[in-house]
C-alpha cells in the first residue's frame, strides 16, 4: 500500500507542472491574440516570466502552427480560434473526469 502513497502524489505533481506549462502557454497566446504582434521582451514584461519560458511556449505555440513570427512580434494565425475551441471542449470534459475522480474518492 505504501506504493500508492508514494505514486500518486508523484502524479498529482507531474500533472500539476504540465497545467501549469499549459496555462502560460495559453495566457501567451491569449496576450498575442489581443495585442500582438508582440515581442519576447514585451511579453516577459507583461506576465513576469523569464525570457527563456516565453522562447520555450512561442516556440511550441509555432510548432503547432497558432502564431507566427514577424519582424515586428509574434501574431496569431488563422488556425488559433479553432484551436481554443477546440481547447475549451477538451479541458471541459478533462474537467468532468476530474470531476468524477473526485466524487468517487474514498472518503
Amino acid at each position: 500500500m505504501q506504493f500508492v502513497f508514494r505514486i500518486v502524489p508523484e502524479v498529482l505533481n507531474k500533472l500539476e507542472r504540465e497545467i501549469e506549462i499549459v496555462a502560460r502557454h495559453l495566457a501567451i497566446l491569449d496576450i498575442i491574440r489581443k495585442e500582438g504582434p508582440i515581442g519576447i521582451i514585451k511579453l516577459s514584461e507583461k506576465t513576469g516570466w523569464q525570457h527563456h519560458k516565453i522562447r520555450y511556449s512561442l516556440r511550441l505555440l509555432e510548432k503547432d502552427g497558432l502564431i507566427k513570427p514577424t519582424s515586428e512580434g509574434a501574431v496569431i494565425t488563422p488556425k488559433t480560434e479553432e484551436f481554443i475551441n477546440e481547447l475549451k471542449n477538451m479541458l471541459m470534459e478533462m474537467l468532468k473526469k476530474l470531476e468524477n475522480i473526485y466524487n468517487n474518492a474514498p472518503r
